[in-house]
């Protein structure tokens, strides 16, 4: 703002600065991209939400009743020199998160509907429809959860772009919960006996569960944001998610005459990796920052070590999975390995210790 509009009044409801990246564009291009030319994802998503210090001349247009404005940097214990230098890597905004989840859902509808047209459910091996029933079934609550988890989470972001890669996170989460319930529930339709409920009876009392369930949980009941972010998709996915869903389902499942449950797994599998590129992006800004470098770094690494140890406790008890099928063909001590490569592998990305 010039010395000159600096000594004018503001009127009321006065809001927006004279001059802006892009004032003098036709296109109106009031932010600085990320590239050369803004993306349509930039355009519906940055400063969807106005800051004070960016456009606004007054502050904050709406506040709650004890002075708190509509969005806080207080709201986490990150800081930030500029919270609006993330973009999402998979660009996933309003339009295309819908696309994509109705793409999925009619794939996870044609796996279960060719499935149980051809008899697949009823040539599964026995053992492993216990599995599915027990165990998967018991799965789909700590997807829930996280889901829940990051559904709260997402209205505390500071920036639009925050809010959409955390909520579209959270969207992924609850899909896959809602496509595990719909598939179980299917195939049951097809194999006598099958208890739709056994899931989560398992998940509530069995104690190969109350390890995933405490993780969960803690992920659930933190108060910052960005610590329920990092916590899921630096700890929880890679030591426990990954290592069930990929380290044991996927692997499995061949072997006891299913090739249905990996196709419907494997949406979860895609979804963490857009899930993980957005994150590490965020994550690696804050612990690059000019300024808060240092504070940040240590910042996360605390919550690393407190849901590392949570996380780690979960998978050791779900080692006794391994032993079910009847058929084996791939060990825990295996799956378990792939994933502390993968715990190693995120963190020499954004610059943490891998706890």
């Amino acid at each position: 703002m010039s010395t000159a509009q600096a000594t004018q009044p503001v009127k009321s409801g006065a809001a927006g600065a004279a001059i802006f990246p892009g004032s003098d564009s036709r296109k109106f291009n009031y932010f600085e991209p990320k590239g050369r030319k803004a993306t349509h994802y930039e355009d519906v998503t940055v400063d969807v939400q106005p800051d004070p210090e960016r456009y606004l001349l007054q502050d904050w247009i709406i506040s709650f009743p004890d002075g708190t404005p509509t969005y806080s940097k207080t709201w986490t214990k990150a800081l930030s020199s500029d919270w609006h230098k993330f973009r999402a890597v998979d660009q996933e905004w309003e339009r295309t998160h819908y696309q994509r989840q109705s793409t999925i859902c009619g794939m996870v509808q044609g796996v279960i509907e060719n499935a149980r047209k051809s008899g697949a459910p009823k040539r599964f091996d026995k053992a492993w429809v216990k599995v599915l029933q027990d165990h998967l079934g018991a799965y789909k609550h700590a997807e829930f959860g996280l889901g829940t988890s990051m559904m709260q989470a997402q209205r505390y972001g500071y920036t639009q772009m925050i809010n959409t890669a955390i909520l579209t996170n959270s969207s992924y989460k609850m899909r896959f919960a809602q496509d595990l319930t719909i598939y179980l529930a299917e195939i049951g339709l097809d194999v006598e006996g099958f208890d739709t409920g056994a899931g989560k009876k398992h998940w509530l009392e069995d104690p190969i569960w109350q390890g995933v369930r405490k993780s969960t949980e803690s992920i659930m009941g933190a108060t910052d944001y960005l610590e329920q972010y990092l916590a899921t998709n630096f700890v929880f996915e890679p030591l426990v998610g990954e290592l069930f869903r990929s380290g044991f389902i996927m692997q499995m499942a061949a072997g006891q005459n299913d090739f249905a449950t990996p196709a419907v797994v494997a949406a979860a599998e895609a979804d963490y990796e857009r899930n993980l590129a957005n994150s590490v992006e965020l994550f690696h800004i804050l612990t690059t920052d000019k300024q808060h470098a240092a504070h940040n770094t240590a910042l996360f690494n605390g919550w690393m070590k407190k849901h590392a140890e949570l996380a780690a406790a979960a998978a050791n008890g779900l080692q006794p999975l391994w032993s079910q099928p009847r058929v084996k063909v791939f060990s825990f001590a295996d799956a378990q390995a792939q994933a502390k490569n993968r715990l190693e592998s995120i963190c020499s990305e954004v610059g943490l210790a891998v706890p």
